[in-house]
C-alpha cells in the first residue's frame, strides 16, 4: 500500500534499529508511522537475515519484519564502521536493541550509548531486563507463557496438563508494549531536551500485555477477580461457547440483556427460557448445562458463515472460527485491504498491510525489506531537526494533558489509564443509560480498579442537548479524545472528527473497534473472542488430538496489545502536533492487531498452503521441547532445546552426559527422531525436582527454561520485587490493598506511575462541570434534574479528590 504525500505523525524522526530478535517488528511499525528507521548490519548482513522461518536462502519472518526500513553497513570491528555508527547515533533520535554484542561490540553497552549520546532516547530490549535475579536468563516464548503466568490459565480442566499457547502471541505482544515504551521514551526526550533509557523486559512485558493477572478483564468474568480462579486450567468455555456447525465451529458472546433477547428471539422464544432471570448473565452461565444444548442444535443445521450472518442480524454477536487460509482467502479481508503482496527474494509473499489508520487513510510500510546497505549515503548526511514543541509541564510526560475517555470495557478502559498512569488529567465520560461493561458487576471490582485508577469521572448523557453542549465544551479544552465504539457510532451522537476538529484544530481522536472501518463485517458487533475466531488465532489455540479443545476462552488478547498499539499512534499524533500545531486522528481494529502479531505465519501460509496448524506442547525444529511435568500437584516446567551445545549443556545437567557422545543426538534432525527417548529422561529428571528448581539449574547452564507460575506466584517474585514491577492500589471500597502492575517498564527518568483510586460512577461530575464547563450551581443542579449530568452516590459519601 503506497504511502501518501501528507505528513506522518514520525515524519522527520531518525531511529537506529539494532534489534536482531523477535521484536524487529516494533521498528517496522515506527516506520509505519512515519519515521527513517536505519536497520544497521555488520558487513555480509545481519545475523537476521538467514534466522526465523526460513525457506531456501530467504527468511520470512526478516522480511516481514523489516518492511519500511533502511539498511546501512556499519561493522563495529571496524574504525570506519565505528564512525558511521557514531555518526548515526549522534544524529538519532530514537535507538533500539536487544542483546548482540557479537556484532556490535562496545554498541552493544546500552548504557554506554545512553551515556555518550545526550538527547538520544535509548530502549534496550532483554528476555528480563538488565537488572534482577533472572536478568542472565535466557527465554524463548514458551519459556515466557510460563513465566508470565498465561501457561497457567491456558488449557481445559478436563486435560491432565496445561497446553503452550500459540508462539508468536510472545513477540506480538511484547512488540506492542515495546512500541508504547519507545514512544513514551521519544516524547519524553523531545520534551525534555535530555534522551532517556529504557530497561524494557519482554517478560514484564507480557504479564502487563497478553493475559495479564493484575488487569482489567472482559464482561464475562462477572465481577470475578483473576485470582479467585482454580489452580487447574480454569472451566471457561461457558463465556463464550463455541458449537459445532454443517462445515465447522462457530463462537457466541451473549452477554448484555439487549444480547439474550436476541438469542431468546433466535431460539423461537422457548417457554423454559422466557423467565426474566436469564436476562442475568451469570444465571445463563450457571444454566449453561441445560441451555447450550438449545443453542447447539439451532447451530448444527447451518454452515459457520450462514451462522455468523444470522446472528447478527438478531443482535448476538457471533462469528465463525477460520482457518488461517481461510483467512486469507476472507472476502472482508480483501475488502477491507488487511493483506498485501511482499517480493523476498525468488518468493512472492502475502502479509498484513498494518494496524493504523491515520486522518481517514490506511498507513503501513509501501517498501520490502530493505537490501543490504542501500541507505549508505545516509550515514554520510546531517540532517535538519524537526522543531517540536512540547513543553513539559510536570516530570510526568504527560502532565498538562487532558483526555476526554469514552472507552469502554477492556481495550477503552485501559488506553485511557496508561495517559492517567503518567501525567494526563483522564476524564472517563459514562453515563447509565449506556454503562460500561465493566460497571455491569458493580461499581467498583478489582477488574474495574485496575483499568481504571487515576481517572476521574463525569456522568455525562451525549444524547441531550445539555449533555452535547457541556461535551461540546469539554473538547475545546482537552487534547485527546478516546472512543472504542463500533464504527460510525460517534457520529450518530453528533461527534465525528470532523465535528470534533472543529470545535479544536489541536484535538487527537483514537478509535478502535473489532473489524475496523471497511469491509463487509465493519458494523459486525464485535468481542476479543469473536475477534480472535475470525483471525485464525482459535483454532490455533488449541490441544491437536482433542476435537474442539479451544483453549483461548480465559484470555483477554488482543485487547491489552490494541490499547498500546493506539496509545503508541497518539504519542505519535502528538509529537507531530508539536510541530504543526494541528491534532489528527487515529483508528485501529483489534484484528488487525492479530494479523500484524500473526505476520509470520500468514507470509509462510501464504507460499505453503496449509502449513500452519494448532501445535499444541510439540514443538517443530528441535528436541527436547515443551512442557514437562515438576514434583507436586499440577506443576510444570518449560524446556526449550534449540541446539547442539545447548542439547549438551542440557543433557549434562539432567544425568545422561553419554548423550553428548551418541550419533543418534548429534543433529536437530536426529533428536526430533529420538524425542520420545529423550522426553523419558529428562521427566526422569524433573518429576524429582521442583519447577523453579528445575528452571533454575537450566538456566544456569545456559539451557531456555521456565517454571509455570501462577497468578499468587508474582507478588513475592524476588526479580519483580528487585525491578519494582509490582505495585499496591488503595481501592476504599473493596476493604484493603491490591496488588497492581506499576510502571509499564523501566525508565530512566520517569517516575513509577501514580497508583490513585479508579473513581466511582459520576464521582466528579459537580466539580469538573464547575471547574471545566464554568458552570454554577443552579446550572449544574438543574442539568443533573434534567439528566444531562448525572452523579453518584460517592460524590456526597466522601471528599472529592484534591485533583477532581
Amino acid at each position: 500500500m503506497a504511502r501518501t504525500s501528507r505528513s506522518l505523525p514520525l515524519d522527520g524522526i531518525r531511529v537506529v534499529d539494532l534489534v536482531r530478535g523477535p521484536l524487529q517488528s516494533v521498528g517496522k511499525t515506527l516506520a509505519d508511522l512515519g519515521a527513517e528507521v536505519l536497520l544497521v548490519e555488520p558487513e555480509g548482513g545481519s545475523v537476521a537475515r538467514r534466522t526465523g522461518v526460513v525457506r531456501g536462502d530467504t527468511s520470512l519472518t526478516f522480511a516481514v519484519l523489516n518492511r519500511g526500513k533502511r539498511s546501512v553497513v556499519a561493522d563495529p570491528s571496524t574504525s570506519d564502521g565505528r564512525r558511521t555508527l557514531d555518526a548515526l547515533l549522534a544524529d538519532a533520535d530514537l535507538c533500539l536493541m536487544d542483546a548482540r554484542p557479537s556484532e556490535l561490540g562496545a554498541f552493544a553497552d546500552p548504557e554506554w550509548i545512553r551515556s555518550r549520546y545526550s538527547r538520544l532516547a535509548v530502549v534496550s530490549m532483554t528476555d528480563f531486563g538488565r537488572s534482577g535475579p533472572r536478568s542472565g536468563w535466557s527465554a524463548t516464548p514458551d519459556v515466557h507463557a510460563a513465566i508470565s503466568t498465561a501457561l497457567s490459565r491456558s488449557g481445559l480442566p478436563s486435560v491432565d496438563h496445561p497446553l503452550l499457547p500459540p508462539e508468536f502471541l510472545a513477540s506480538g505482544a511484547a512488540s506492542a508494549q515495546g512500541l508504547f515504551a519507545a514512544l513514551v521514551a521519544l516524547y519524553q526526550s523531545l520534551r525534555t531536551g535530555t534522551g532517556e533509557y529504557v530497561d524494557f523486559s519482554v517478560s514484564e512485558a507480557l504479564m502487563h500485555v497478553l493475559d495479564p493477572a493484575f488487569g482489567i478483564g472482559g464482561t464475562a468474568r462477572v465481577g470475578l477477580s483473576v485470582r479467585d480462579l482454580p489452580r487447574g486450567r480454569p472451566d471457561a468455555g461457558h463465556m463464550y461457547p463455541v458449537f459445532r456447525t454443517l462445515d465447522g465451529w462457530v463462537r457466541i458472546c451473549v452477554l448484555s440483556p439487549r444480547q439474550w433477547a436476541g438469542m431468546f428471539e433466535w431460539l423461537g422464544r422457548p417457554e423454559r427460557f422466557a423467565d426474566a432471570r436469564y436476562t442475568d448473565t451469570q444465571t445463563r452461565f450457571d444454566a449453561a448445562a441445560e441451555l447450550y444444548p438449545s443453542i447447539a442444535a439451532l447451530f448444527a443445521g447451518l454452515t459457520k458463515d450462514a451462522a455468523a450472518e444470522l446472528g447478527q442480524s438478531f443482535g448476538v454477536p457471533t462469528a465463525a472460527l477460520l482457518s488461517v487460509s481461510e483467512v486469507l482467502e476472507s472476502e472482508h479481508y480483501g475488502a477491507a485491504g488487511s493483506f498485501g503482496a511482499v517480493r523476498a527474494g525468488d518468493l512472492d509473499l502475502v502479509a498484513p498491510t498494518g494496524v493504523f489508520d491515520l486522518d481517514g487513510a490506511h498507513v503501513g510500510a509501501d517498501a520490502p525489506a530493505p537490501e543490504l546497505d542501500e541507505a549508505r549515503e545516509l550515514a554520510r548526511e546531517t540532517r535538519v531537526r524537526r522543531d517540536t514543541n512540547l513543553s513539559p509541564t510536570g516530570i510526568l510526560p504527560f502532565e498538562g494533558l487532558r483526555v476526554l475517555d469514552l472507552g469502554v470495557i477492556v481495550m477503552g478502559g485501559e488506553l485511557g489509564r496508561l495517559f492517567a498512569d503518567l501525567g494526563a488529567e483522564v476524564i472517563k465520560i459514562e453515563s447509565r443509560s449506556f454503562p460500561d461493561g465493566s460497571r455491569l458487576a458493580g461499581d467498583i471490582t478489582e477488574s474495574f480498579a485496575w483499568g481504571h485508577r487515576n481517572k476521574l469521572s463525569m456522568g455525562l448523557d451525549l444524547t441531550s442537548d445539555d449533555g452535547r453542549v457541556a461535551f461540546t465544551e469539554l473538547v475545546r479544552r482537552s487534547d485527546v479524545v478516546l472512543t472504542n465504539f463500533k464504527p460510525g457510532t460517534l457520529q450518530k451522537l453528533g461527534f465525528g472528527y470532523g465535528t470534533l476538529k472543529a470545535i479544536n484544530p489541536r484535538v487527537i481522536l483514537s478509535e478502535s473497534s473489532a473489524f475496523g472501518n471497511g469491509g463487509p463485517w465493519s458494523g459486525r458487533m464485535g468481542y476479543g473472542p469473536l475477534v480472535r475466531a475470525s483471525a485464525g488465532l482459535s483454532l490455533l489455540w488449541q490441544y491437536p488430538d482433542i476435537e474442539g479443545s479451544f483453549s483461548d476462552a480465559i484470555t483477554i488478547y488482543p485487547d491489552h496489545a490494541v490499547a498500546r498499539l493506539n496509545a503508541a499512534a497518539i504519542i505519535a499524533l502528538l509529537i507531530r502536533r508539536g510541530h504543526t500545531g494541528l491534532g489528527g486522528s487515529v483508528s485501529t481494529a483489534q484484528v488487525d492487531a492479530i494479523l500484524d502479531a500473526m505476520a509470520v505465519e500468514i507470509a509462510l501460509e501464504s507460499v505453503e498452503p496449509g502449513s500452519v496448524r494448532a501445535a499444541g506442547n510439540r514443538r517443530d525444529g528441535d528436541a527436547p521441547r515443551g512442557i514437562f511435568p515438576a514434583a507436586g500437584d499440577d506443576e510444570w516446567a518449560v524446556i526449550d532445546v534449540q541446539g547442539g551445545d545447548v542439547f549438551a549443556a542440557l543433557a549434562r545437567v539432567v544425568g545422561h552426559s553419554e548423550w553428548t557422545a551418541d550419533p543418534r543426538f548429534a543433529t536437530a534432525s536426529g533428536r526430533l527422531e529420538a524425542a520420545a527417548e529423550i522426553r523419558a529422561g529428562v521427566e526422569e529428571w524433573t518429576r524429582r525436582l521442583s519447577s523453579s528448581e528445575v528452571a533454575s539449574r537450566l538456566q544456569q547452564a545456559g539451557v531456555p527454561a521456565g517454571d509455570m507460575k501462577r497468578t499468587e506466584d508474582l507478588v513475592d517474585d524476588a526479580h519483580l520485587a528487585e525491578r519494582n514491577t509490582l505495585g499496591v492500589l488503595q481501592q476504599p471500597q473493596l476493604g484493603g490493598p491490591l496488588p497492581a502492575f506499576a510502571s509499564e517498564t523501566t525508565f530512566e527518568t520517569i517516575p513509577e506511575p501514580r497508583l490513585r483510586p479508579a473513581p466511582s460512577q459520576g464521582e466528579h461530575t459537580r466539580r469538573l462541570a464547575e471547574r471545566l464547563l464554568d458552570w454554577g450551581p443552579q446550572q449544574i443542579e438543574a442539568a443533573i434534574v434534567a439528566g444531562a449530568l448525572e452523579v453518584g452516590e460517592a460524590e456526597t459519601a466522601r471528599p472529592e479528590r484534591a485533583d477532581a
